[in-house]
């Protein structure tokens, strides 16, 4: 008989269980028909820790994870399953099991008195998508699709799709959505329109639509997306700020048409640049002036340091994950949003006990404690929580900055070019982000046309 069977459900995973703790694991787990299994070494509970652990510790190899996680379990660390054991064991576990762990974490964690989190006593989110590499193999590039070539031969690795809800002030995931490279986001985004109700969304110009418009609205969200100039571009009404109402048609249908919706537009340029156009529902320019709308677009590129959170610090940078199968992919992509949700939440509980912004907290330095939280606090990890999270905080702050957040510019450019031999390869290397001076934005006053 094993020496794991009847003590892998001991197994815990540092301090991220006092969020995904074994009575929430156990309840998924009968949720989804994987419950009352006989117990066995790799059971479904340890399992879920498993997978986790593997997001967790992305760059290590199934071996490497299962020590880390037993290594505190006296005996357990001299008998480590093969690697075919825990494939089979994550086959039998499924994709459900993983996304009803991150339906049953996720949402705001920011409490109202995080003042950047809120505007106008709307919580701030924002919609975007990314993209993540995968084995390149026959079914995963039937199932998920990737780049291709002017012969549409493909190109580079699969990948999979995620777009996610997510708290601006804190990084942490709402609501989340995985489909193929070959799918659209806007499609994505639109499932997730019930999580947004009460909140203002910022949505960068991919987004607009009519059907994704009337989703959110009637969900009870309102919008702030960036728009093409040809979408309302033709103003109705000049309104007292300078922005202006127009409407925003279905695909080939005159603005007259009654399945359009009327917007608001706010336009702007930032340093005399290229001129940004705005849409939103909310139309009172007293109680939401078109100059605070403007500079509060800004906050969508939040959502891009929480994607550099999940692809460059906690997967790895240009790291492919390891799954082999579309089920696999989606188990092992809904894991690493469960874990990323989760570390920001232990983010905001010590800028809480700091009262700092948690935007000022190291993502790196919590996610190399919390590694380190299940190598030495396997085994009691809920009870000792609060003692973990006491030294993090002493930690923390020795490097902690409390002051503003600096404004910070990179170019966008290609960070990975298809061959060192390109001639515009010299243009495109990507440098360290440097400081700025603060943006000045100039209003666009409308005229009626």
């Amino acid at each position: 008989m094993h020496p794991w069977i009847g003590r892998s459900d001991d197994v815990r995973l540092g301090a991220l269980t006092a969020w995904v703790t074994p009575e929430l694991v156990d309840d998924v787990l009968a949720e989804c028909g994987r419950g009352g299994v006989k117990p066995g070494a790799l059971s479904p509970r340890f399992m879920v820790y498993f997978t986790l652990a593997l997001a967790l510790f992305a760059q290590d190899s199934y071996d490497d994870v299962a020590e880390n996680l037993v290594g505190a379990l006296e005996g357990m660390d001299e008998t480590i399953p093969n690697r075919a054991s825990f494939s089979r064991a994550r086959q039998r576990l499924g994709p459900e099991v993983l996304e009803a762990v991150f339906r049953r974490v996720r949402g705001p964690v920011a409490p109202a008195k995080v003042g950047r989190a809120f505007w106008h006593g709307m919580r701030l989110a924002a919609v975007d998508g990314f993209v993540l590499d995968l084995p390149d193999n026959k079914a995963n590039r039937e199932f998920f699709g990737g780049w291709s070539d002017a012969r549409g031969a493909p190109a580079g690795f699969p990948q999979v799709r995620v777009v996610t809800l997510t708290e601006t002030g804190t990084h942490a995931s709402i609501d989340a959505r995985i489909g193929g490279f070959n799918g659209g986001e806007r499609e994505l985004a639109v499932q997730m329109a019930s999580s947004a109700a009460g909140m203002l969304v910022i949505m960068d110009r991919n987004f607009p639509g009519v059907e994704l418009w009337k989703a959110y609205t009637h969900a009870g969200a309102h919008l702030l997306l960036r728009a093409r100039s040809t979408v309302a571009s033709r103003p109705l009404e000049v309104l007292a700020d300078g922005s202006y109402l127009g409407r925003m048609s279905l695909a080939g249908q005159r603005a007259s048409h009654p399945g359009g919706v009327t917007v608001r537009v706010v336009e702007y340029r930032i340093d005399g640049g290229e001129l940004i156009r705005l849409l939103t529902d909310l139309l009172d320019v007293e109680a939401y002036p078109a100059a605070e709308l403007a500079a509060l677009y800004h906050d969508r590129w939040e959502a891009e340091s929480a994607y550099r959170q999940v692809k460059t610090f906690q997967r790895g940078p240009a790291q492919v994950l390891r799954s082999a199968t579309p089920a696999l992919v989606h188990q092992e992509v809904w894991a690493h949003l469960v874990v990323h949700h989760c570390l920001n939440g232990i983010i905001m509980q010590v800028a809480d006990g700091e009262e700092t912004d948690p935007h000022r907290i190291s993502f790196v330095k919590v996610l190399k404690h919390v590694r380190r939280s299940v190598i030495r606090q396997t085994k009691d990890a809920v009870s000792a929580v609060g003692a973990f999270l006491a030294i993090l905080e002493a930690k923390v702050r020795r490097k902690l900055d409390t002051g503003p957040r600096r404004s910070r510019s990179a170019p966008r450019v290609l960070k990975r070019p298809d061959s060192k031999y390109s001639p515009s390869v010299k243009k495109q290397q990507h440098g360290p982000t440097r400081r700025v001076p603060t943006k000045v934005i100039t209003l666009s006053p409308a005229m009626l046309q």
